[in-house]
């Protein structure tokens, strides 16, 4: 037995979190479902898909203590219509296995199934604990998530590298195709953590999490799990099994020649020429003194040039990119002009903000 009555906002919020963990396709039925346990004036709910937890506490009023799960979706779907600042009550009844919800003239039952089932992340001891503006692991994801590889079969590239080194906190991510590397000055408490890859299914919650009005996030790390505590939400994930390459040894050393443009403007440029490249993904851009064309042509859609003043007096170079993998470089310039770094027109090049020295950015040319 369990009843509650709960205000709709509050429940949506925490619902709204809770379903974005659950998959839509489980082969396992209980891991659609979201855990509620009403004690004593508040509910808390769970959801996992065995690789990621969420654990967040609601205030309600509970006339009868209990547990009960409920179809993820289905909750979060019903809430989500029923009118902003309503009260609902939710009733679950052992005999019929069933959850009756209703507010005003509303009513809803839906399946539920016994809370003993439902699987909970064991909690390892945790010897690193730290915390971090929301802001400053923000940064740290936005510059560095969007390289994260995509592709199954490199699973230890399937997250962001998470380390400290000379006394800052890196994060890193590479697909092969690019690398992103962001750091901050490493927090108290984190000095020698160990190199941790952290999912990207989780660098994604987080990054919701964080962006929703919250101060500090307080972290606790094993080699195996890693828990980010956000106010009244606790994630817990475990990390990626694997061990991360050597990413300095992608880092260039050697590019002697410097362009510097207008961040804003260059990806303007590229995503005018890009309209002609849609199919093969590449431009070229032709260097020449304090001046850079962009270019495309295919055989099937056509071509386009366009070019914007920049600063540069090396010898004349072309090099071919994957227009895509350089706008969302260009995307986390936060200052005006980026900084690119040049060998040839076949090695890899570096970005950086000319007025950031926190991030590097490394990419690699294609044949155009």
């Amino acid at each position: 037995m369990m009843k509650i009555t709960i205000e709709q906002s509050a429940l949506l919020k925490a619902l709204a979190h809770a379903q974005s963990i659950v998959e839509r396709r489980q082969t396992i039925p209980i891991l659609a479902n979201v855990l509620m346990e009403a004690t004593a004036g508040v509910v808390q709910l769970k959801a996992t898909d065995n690789e990621l937890e969420i654990a967040e506490k609601v205030p309600a009023n509970v006339e009868e203590p209990g547990a009960v799960t409920v179809p993820a979706h289905k909750l979060y779907d019903i809430v989500r219509r029923l009118p902003e600042g309503s009260a609902l009550s939710m009733v679950y009844s052992e005999e019929t296995s069933q959850v009756n919800i209703t507010s005003g003239r509303s009513k809803f039952s839906l399946a539920s199934i016994a809370p003993e089932g439902f699987p909970s992340m064991a909690r390892e001891d945790t010897p690193f604990s730290f915390e971090l503006p929301a802001a400053e692991l923000l940064g740290l994801i936005n510059q560095t998530g969007f390289a994260v590889s995509v592709e199954e079969t490199r699973y230890n590239l399937n997250g962001i590298y998470l380390h400290e080194k000379d006394d800052a906190l890196v994060a890193v991510a590479t697909d092969g195709h690019r690398l992103a590397c962001a750091k901050t000055a490493v927090p108290a408490g984190a000095k020698g953590i160990p190199g941790v890859i952290v999912p990207r299914k989780t660098i994604g919650e987080v990054a919701k999490l964080a962006a929703e009005n919250v101060e500090t996030i307080k972290i606790a790390l094993s080699a195996n799990q890693v828990r980010f505590q956000m106010g009244d939400v606790e994630l817990s994930s475990r990390l990626v099994d694997g061990t991360y390459p050597d990413y300095e040894k992608v880092i260039p050393a050697n590019n002697d020649k410097e362009l510097e443009a207008d961040a804003k403007a260059l990806a303007s440029v590229i995503e005018r020429v890009s309209v002609v490249s849609e199919k093969s993904r590449g431009i070229k851009l032709s260097l020449s003194e304090n001046l850079l064309r962009v270019s495309a042509a295919a055989s099937d859609e056509g071509s386009a040039e366009d070019e914007l003043d920049a600063v540069y007096t090396g010898d004349a170079l072309d090099i071919g990119f994957n227009y895509r993998y350089l706008l969302d470089i260009l995307a986390q310039i936060q200052g005006q002009n980026v900084k690119i770094m040049l060998a040839d027109s076949v090695s890899p090049v570096i970005l950086k903000d000319a007025e950031n020295t926190s991030s590097l950015f490394v990419l690699m040319p294609m044949r155009v």
